[in-house]
């Protein structure tokens, strides 16, 4: 499998001359990679998770929140179909599915817990201006959020990759069937959550469609 970017511009994107993104609200890979981005540590078992809860056709957009020892915290998925698509209006939809599934945590001074984004798309692995309006909307759904920017991952045809590291693997695809949870990732447990007050409430790790 084939890795590596190129400067494909979409024509929902190029709206201006030169092919960038109208109001400049996307990401190109070397700014991407010069963000710092942590590394997943086993990134097959979480796009395999995501995909057996998920199970993502092209235009589905997955986003999960990973612990400090990388378990999921919490996912949600939807579809996002524009004709006019841009970083802001990715970065809306992300917030609104974060807000639904999990507390913010801006009250930290250092996040603690980090947002990685699946995207289910047409075409093959390389780079597009619409994968750069998606980083755009993570990196900028995670400082509203109070969490730390993770991974952007593609799923295609051909399989999956982790944008801007070169890691991927042809299994899961867009193609492919999920396969059981059970095969994939072990159960959720509890986790602990304090609350403004100083209370402790328990969230537990559920994936939220």
């Amino acid at each position: 499998m084939t890795f590596g970017f190129a400067h494909r511009p979409t024509t929902s994107l190029a709206s201006t001359t030169g092919g960038t993104s109208r109001h400049g609200r996307l990401l190109e890979p070397a700014e991407w990679t010069a963000a710092g981005i942590p590394l997943l540590r086993d990134p097959r078992e979480v796009v395999s998770g995501l995909h057996s809860r998920h199970s993502p056709v092209p235009s589905t957009a997955v986003i999960a929140v990973l612990g400090p020892e990388e378990q999921l915290v919490a996912s949600a998925s939807f579809v996002q179909r524009s004709s006019s698509a841009d970083g802001w209006e990715y970065r809306n939809a992300l917030l609104s599915r974060l807000r639904r599934v999990l507390p913010h945590d801006l009250r930290r001074r250092t996040p603690v817990r980090t947002a990685v984004l699946l995207y289910c798309r047409d075409g093959d692995e390389r780079w597009t201006e619409e994968d750069g309006a998606w980083m755009w909307g993570l990196r900028d759904a995670c400082t509203l959020h109070g969490l730390r920017c993770g991974a952007y991952i593609t799923l295609t045809r051909g399989g999956w990759q982790v944008l801007g590291e070169g890691r991927g693997g042809r299994q899961p695809s867009s193609d492919s069937r999920p396969q059981r949870l059970g095969d994939t990732v072990a159960e959720f447990s509890p986790l602990a959550l304090h609350t403004g007050g100083g209370g402790v409430e328990v969230l537990r790790r559920t994936a939220a469609r």
